[in-house]
């Protein structure tokens, strides 16, 4: 009788134990489902500001048409991505492509020196910090997530309940891989 009881309570405790771990992991996971949805409010707004942008310096270098048209084929594809890893490859192109507009952009002082475009500017600027900030929440959440997942006992039940590990949101900025250029 009393490894009955013995046996009851030793059930109890691990069928405590494994809702405890199983409970864990769908917080974890929410919260970087969560994380992922506020950079994509993010991505949304930005997605927003580029049509503007691109309609301000087009008034000024309407001969630079193919410069619009990588901006825009790059925000299409971006808005398109599906996936963590083909939204940060569709992103590093609509980067790439914002930074080749800015650069059409210096030439025409009169342009810079407009008011829509510093707003344009400044709120994409914003936009982008706000971006950067929610990817780092959101590889934070997925750091939480996956070490959850890889360490025991919670890769038991992980392993139980077919929880898969997130991809981090890495967007490569390819300025930060180039030397910096001094000139005297």
């Amino acid at each position: 009788m009393i490894w009955l009881i013995v046996l009851i309570v030793v059930a109890v405790v691990l069928i405590g134990i494994v809702i405890a771990l199983y409970n864990r992991l769908v917080r974890l996971r929410n919260r970087a489902e969560n994380a992922w949805a506020q950079v994509d409010v993010q991505l949304r707004r930005r997605y927003d500001l580029i049509p503007n942008l691109v309609e301000a310096v087009k008034g000024y270098a309407a001969h630079e048409r193919q410069t619009f048209e990588e901006v825009t084929k790059a925000r299409t594809a971006a808005q398109q991505a599906q996936g963590v890893q083909e939204q940060a490859q569709a992103e590093n192109l609509l980067t790439q492509a914002i930074g080749r507009l800015f650069a059409v952009a210096e030439a025409y002082p009169e342009l810079r020196a407009t008011e829509n475009f510093q707003q344009l500017q400044a709120q994409l600027a914003d936009t982008e910090q706000k971006i950067a900030i929610s990817r780092q929440v959101y590889n934070d959440a997925v750091l939480t997530y996956d070490n959850a997942l890889e360490t025991v006992p919670t890769n038991i039940v992980a392993g139980v309940f077919n929880f898969e590990p997130r991809q981090y949101f890495e967007v490569e900025d390819p300025a930060a891989r180039e030397a910096p250029r001094v000139q005297f």
